[in-house]
């Protein structure tokens, strides 16, 4: 019998804590030289956290405290459980608007059945999340290629710059995409207030001297202070400068929220695009960080942690949240090195609820439109959109659909018609795989492309064919066409043809189908049919299949070479 070491349970439960938990792993191994800019980074955030939270929540029909429950619960669990080190939970413009428009006639006018229903959506979105987790369908998400995280990154800059710049030339921007938004601002151009502008540009100038002389230094953090100190000095709410305003105080009473069965069942469409829209959004930003920063993100992790967080924001009051664009842009230029710094905002935005939401007050909204702005700059790529239109001409067109799409439709729909346009490419590619006639390298026994060396040698009587990609049932015909095509050009007596296929990976019945279709055809006119090179998996699909019968079977191991040299032992009259 094995001994069973002691420690050997205590480590499997520690293995298992740290997969619902990647922060107890990553815990036990912080470099506290992180900590004082996680901290900044925290600070930073939760200065840029509050009024999105009392914005959101005005744009979901919502009284404002709202808006900071969720942020502040979310913000509270999220950190625990999500795989990316920078993305910032939060409520978003987007789920808040479908929120606001969603409700009212269920509501019925009662301001009271409306937060219910919010809240409970949160909590439905809570169970899809963790549905997609336990079905592992994170996976689903890696259909977001880098070409749409491209356009979908730039397509962001400039819908985020739409929203901010209004704010930073001091006056009321608008709703919708960002063409609306754009006409409204250059249209609005003559109400630009002169002291929340010059505000604005110095806090830019700000920014910017500070990431040329002072990299990975807390410049964010002090453009928010003396924000508000030159604020207080100056009076510039007196002014007519915009301030953050009254921030509520105090904790709400936890809680389910009282709904009945047949409210769950009606929104149920509501929390199913909202899970989408957070699932879409949370998962191209963590993977646009981990790029950028060179880490693994766990798209299937991030599901549990949106699950945590909308429990958590449901639980308080909240309504459904999600991973924020901007935030996470503010959390990430703020020096951000860790998740930790999401912990550290839910903190001072703990703070602030039960003690300080007086300080805030005077925060002027030209100076958060700077940093946001400034944060934005990094994300719009032109060389990137260049390499892409030099590279392929296809892929450039995924990523400005996704890019206009995110202009135009908003980020859910612009990632999405990205992705679609970039599965009709990959279908589009499988459907017709690169086809060559292949001949022997001089001084081997390596067959290669023929078209791409013609140095190589056809064998005497011998046509040999390769497909640079799976054969299935919808490219079975392209490949069929290609092989007559290509053996059609050949002026000799072909007496063998052999199907390489050391670069097919898969097959499918009707793949196996065609070989066999392939084989009855050329025999049936006195033309020997092999395959050569067929993978493990291939060979068994094949005899699944049947082909070949009980001698014809492809043999593990057999290049073209042996195929050649076997047909000419069989047939001594083909030498």
């Amino acid at each position: 019998m094995t001994a069973v070491s002691p420690a050997a349970p205590r480590e499997d439960r520690e293995r298992s804590r740290s997969r619902l938990f990647p922060a107890l792993d990553w815990l036990r191994h912080y470099d506290v030289a992180n900590l004082r800019p996680d901290i900044v980074a925290g600070i930073t955030l939760s200065a840029y956290l509050l009024p999105a939270g009392l914005g959101d929540a005005s744009l979901a029909n919502l009284p404002v405290e709202a808006g900071l429950y969720a942020c502040l619960f979310s913000g509270l669990v999220f950190w625990l459980f999500c795989s990316s080190r920078h993305t910032a939970i939060t409520v978003t413009s987007a789920i808040s608007l479908l929120v606001g428009a969603s409700l009212g006639d269920l509501a019925g006018g009662d301001a009271a059945r409306f937060w219910a229903l919010a809240t409970c959506t949160a909590l439905m979105v809570s169970a899809l999340a963790l549905i997609a987790y336990l079905l592992r369908a994170g996976v689903l998400t890696d259909f977001v290629s880098e070409t749409v995280l491209v356009g979908f990154k730039s397509g962001v800059a400039l819908y985020l710059a739409s929203t901010q710049l209004p704010k930073l030339f001091g006056f009321a921007g608008s709703h919708g995409d960002f063409w609306g938004r754009s006409h409204h601002f250059f249209s609005n151009l003559d109400q630009t207030h002169g002291t929340a502008l010059l505000l604005g540009l110095g806090a830019l100038a700000v920014l910017v001297l500070g990431k040329r002389f002072l990299p990975n230094r807390p410049v964010a953090l002090v453009v928010v202070v003396l924000g508000v100190a030159i604020s207080q000095w100056a009076d510039l709410g007196a002014h007519g400068v915009k301030m953050l305003g009254e921030v509520p105080q105090g904790l709400p009473q936890l809680g389910l929220p009282a709904v009945s069965p047949q409210d769950i069942n009606q929104l149920l469409p509501l929390a199913m695009a909202c899970f989408l829209l957070a699932a879409v959004e949370t998962t191209a930003i963590g993977r646009m960080y981990a790029q950028k920063h060179r880490y693994r993100l766990d798209s299937n992790q991030e599901f549990l942690a949106l699950a945590a967080a909308n429990l958590a924001s449901g639980i308080g009051r909240g309504f459904p949240v999600s991973g924020g664009m901007s935030q996470s842009l503010v959390n990430e230029s703020g020096g951000a090195r860790t998740a930790l710094s999401g912990l550290i905002a839910a903190g001072v935005i703990l703070l602030v609820v039960l003690f300080l939401s007086g300080l805030l007050r005077n925060l002027p909204q030209p100076t958060l439109a700077a940093i946001v702005l400034f944060a934005v700059t990094g994300l719009f790529k032109l060389s990137a959109l260049k390499r892409l239109w030099h590279f392929n001409r296809g892929e450039f067109l995924v990523a400005m659909a996704a890019l206009l799409g995110v202009l135009g439709s908003g980020l859910l729909r612009g990632v999405l018609i990205g992705v679609v346009l970039s599965l009709v490419l990959l279908l589009r590619r499988s459907s017709t795989p690169h086809t060559a006639e292949l001949g022997r390298v001089p001084g081997t026994n390596y067959f290669a492309d023929l078209q791409r060396d013609p140095a190589n040698q056809r064998e005497p009587g011998v046509f040999v064919f390769r497909v640079d990609g799976a054969l299935l049932y919808f490219n079975v015909v392209h490949v069929s066409d290609r092989l007559t095509e290509a053996l059609a050009q050949r002026a000799d007596d072909v007496r063998l043809v052999v199907f390489f296929m050391g670069a097919s990976p898969n097959i499918d019945l009707a793949g196996a189908d065609l070989l066999e279709e392939l084989r009855h055809s050329f025999e049936a006119r006195g033309v020997a049919f092999r395959v050569a090179e067929a993978r493990g998996n291939v060979r068994d699909s094949l005899q699944r299949a049947g082909f070949g019968g009980s001698d014809g079977r492809p043999k593990a191991n057999q290049t073209v070479r042996d195929v050649i040299d076997a047909w000419r032992t069989e047939a001594p009259g083909s030498s």
